[in-house]
């Protein structure tokens, strides 16, 4: 089947370029992808010059398309549409493949034979304070099993392989509501645990991600813990399951007045796992105040309003 790569962007051209110079260095059995997509989410289009000037040494096309709403949810469904691959791999702007990502990725899917699989990802802050750098590298990476195998939960979209018929045929396959706040794949993912999609895990496809500065902080880490709590009380309002919505709120309660007394006596002693405690309280603090007036806004309109006071 064919395969192709889809990487969103917003405004980030050196990291873009890295990403997909890591896509050109793929070695290994069905390496090469048939083609990459790049969504630039930029209204100016900012993307283009990168894209256009690496595609004449590309040894497999290279598409530029142009996403100029800005929202991730957005920029995925844009890029995801530019091509009619059978196969879909991710593969975020500020991730980095190793060598041998996709054909991993490739051999476990055919191993498995499920239509899903993700792979590691290594975290890195190097812009960090060194008291909260192991909590945001583990934040900003991803493990799992040490082989490769069935999993019982899906992972995040970036660094994934898609089997699209069954799988991305939704139309929009990505929650056009999470286009500022992220989480954009959570219904899709959703959506095929019900209908029966079993999960794979490729051991070695890993990627690396490095956080930029303005994300490698205590703040922003603890923002988006919120956001990822909120989401389980979300996605059942949006179903209108208001008996879920109460028990994610039950638990989100319990693990707050837990995890948040904890916290305090850990900040108080200064011990060692005092930020991971606290990442835990605020998400359940997350799935208490699930409504969009609390919902934190990490993309879309808000990055790009970050990045035009920063240049």
């Amino acid at each position: 089947m064919r395969l192709a790569v889809v990487t969103p962007t917003l405004r980030r051209p050196e990291a873009l370029e890295i990403a997909i110079r890591s896509v050109m260095a793929q070695r290994g059995l069905d390496a090469r992808p048939d083609e990459m997509v790049i969504s630039d989410n930029d209204p100016e289009g900012s993307a283009r010059e990168v894209v256009e000037r690496l595609a004449r040494e590309a040894p497999f096309p290279l598409i530029y398309v142009h996403a100029p709403r800005p929202g991730v949810a957005t920029a995925r469904n844009t890029g995801l549409a530019a091509t009619d691959a059978e196969l879909i791999a991710f593969l975020d702007d500020d991730e980095v493949a190793s060598p041998g990502w996709l054909s991993a990725l490739r051999q476990t899917r055919a191993t498995l034979g499920v239509k899903v699989v993700f792979g590691p990802i290594r975290g890195r802050a190097p812009s960090a304070p060194e008291a909260i750098r192991p909590y945001l590298e583990r934040f900003f990476g991803r493990s799992g099993p040490a082989q490769d195998g069935l999993v019982d939960q899906p992972y995040g979209c970036g660094n994934s392989l898609f089997v699209r018929a069954g799988t991305l045929d939704r139309n929009p396959p990505f929650d056009l509501d999470a286009d500022q706040s992220g989480g954009e794949d959570d219904a899709l993912f959703q959506h095929l645990a019900l209908s029966g999609v079993q999960w794979g895990w490729s051991s070695q496809a890993w990627v690396d991600e490095a956080a930029p500065p303005h994300r490698a902080n205590l703040s922003y880490a603890l923002r988006r813990a919120f956001a990822f709590g909120q989401s389980p009380s979300q996605l059942a309002a949006r179903h209108r399951n208001w008996v879920n919505v109460v028990g994610w709120m039950v638990v989100g309660s319990g693990q707050f007045a837990v995890f948040g007394a904890l916290a305090v006596g850990q900040w108080l002693i200064g011990h060692a796992a005092r930020v991971d405690t606290t990442d835990r309280a605020i998400r359940g603090l997350g799935k208490l105040f699930w409504m969009k007036p609390f919902e934190p806004q990490f993309y879309g309109m808000a990055e790009l309003k970050r990045t035009q006071r920063a240049g």
